[in-house]
């Protein structure tokens, strides 16, 4: 299954000669050559004590029409910061109210290895070889899906890691969720 994670040309037209945006035949052609860095976070919602009582899982069509569930995520730029790059692809898929509170270390909980033949790792994308650095980022305001999110839906960390909700991501990012919950502490509560 192919992990969307699109990047659309910001401007609408064709990229400037310098920028950092690539082609879709440029991308396509480096997929096949090199690994590509990605960022991945899960958005939570904390109590007053700081500890995670929500979990953000969007939605998401594909190009065939089925739905899955997947994580905030999105190639890093060159010449971006993982800081940078994380904010805009958080800011891209829960919308620019959803203020989000970046972590201030960019040492993620996890880095996830994308293969695109499944059996090297339990996460796959067909269209490449990336390798994810995966955060758990607290936001305090209102998120309303944009870009290809249909809806963020809010669960307790025992929903989220349910095996329902699990075998529901694509690309073995119900792994990663898990992974994300037993980082901060609340893998199973309720």
């Amino acid at each position: 299954m192919s992990v969307g994670t699109p990047d659309p040309n910001p401007s609408g037209s064709a990229p400037e000669p310098n920028s950092a945006w690539l082609s879709d035949l440029e991308l396509a052609d480096i997929r096949r050559r090199v690994p590509i860095l990605y960022v991945e976070a899960v958005p939570v919602r904390l109590d007053g004590t700081g500890q995670v009582s929500r979990v953000g899982v969007l939605l998401r069509g594909d190009a065939w029409g089925k739905i899955t569930r997947t994580l905030v995520s999105g190639r890093v730029l060159y010449g971006e910061t993982v800081r940078h790059a994380l904010f805009r692809h958080l800011e891209k898929d829960l919308g620019p109210m959803a203020f989000p509170q970046l972590p201030p270390s960019p040492v993620p909980f996890s880095v996830a290895e994308y293969f695109p033949i499944p059996g090297f790792s339990g996460y796959v994308d067909e269209r490449q070889h990336a390798v994810a650095l995966a955060y758990v980022v607290p936001v305090t305001g209102t998120c309303e899906p944009r870009q290809d999110a249909l809806e963020i839906t809010w669960m307790t960390p025992d929903e989220a890691s349910s095996p329902e909700i699990h075998d529901e991501f694509e690309g073995g990012r119900g792994t990663l969720l898990r992974t994300a919950l037993a980082s901060v502490g609340v893998l199973g509560n309720p």
